[in-house]
């Protein structure tokens, strides 16, 4: 897989246009991040390594295939949260990682309160899954403390990348593949994606005032 990898899907568009858009109430907001959260994981996982089986149809034995790999998702929480079930949709016997971080407004550098990853994962390919690639901090802050834990194969995915988070989870971690449903114009003053669709949080969790 290329290291930036933007999906081209019609059914993402039509997602995405849905997420954007201001008036998107909140509970279709989430159902549609974890709709294409889905399509996003259909393409991450293109690489994902096989190991043939033999089966038996109903009608006589023949060669069929089955994960090889560990797999694992680790939400970038909150907003990450709203990944997980489109990702293990395919995979259900994936275990989840949860990773919590939040976002120095004054800094805009991440500051983690929270981790509870499962063993095992230095074996394992591991999904780290956020809505949104801003500034790439938490998602270099992420993938960090993952190896710190002995993770060594990872994929990133989001929803919408800015082109500075790109660069910098490149230039951070050059291997890690990043896979998202579209690459947006630039950051604003406040690190915040352009033309974006605000905080991905807030609109999950109906959070978000006014």
């Amino acid at each position: 897989m290329e290291q930036l990898t933007v999906v081209d899907h019609p059914l993402l568009k039509r997602d995405l246009t849905i997420l954007r858009r201001d008036e998107t109430p909140h509970g279709q907001f989430r159902k549609t991040v974890s709709d294409a959260a889905a399509i996003l994981a259909y393409e991450a996982m293109r690489d994902i390594d096989l190991k043939e089986t033999t089966i038996e149809t109903p009608m006589e034995t023949t060669t069929g295939f089955e994960i090889a790999e560990d797999v694992m998702v680790v939400p970038i929480m909150r907003a990450g949260l709203g990944m997980v079930d489109g990702f293990v949709r395919y995979l259900p016997e994936a275990r989840v990682g949860h990773l919590g971080m939040q976002r120095d407004e004054e800094t805009y550098r991440p500051v983690d309160y929270y981790s509870n990853i499962p063993a095992g994962i230095e074996s394992a390919h591991v999904f780290v899954v956020d809505p949104m690639l801003a500034t790439g901090g938490s998602a270099t802050f992420a993938i960090n403390h993952l190896k710190e834990h002995g993770g060594k194969d990872f994929t990133f995915a989001c929803l919408v990348a800015a082109p500075e988070g790109v660069a910098k989870l490149r230039e951070e971690h050059p291997n890690v593949p990043i896979v998202t449903a579209v690459l947006d114009r630039e950051l604003d003053d406040d690190a915040f994606i352009r033309p974006g669709l605000g905080d991905a949080g807030d609109r999950i969790f109906g959070t978000r005032e006014g």
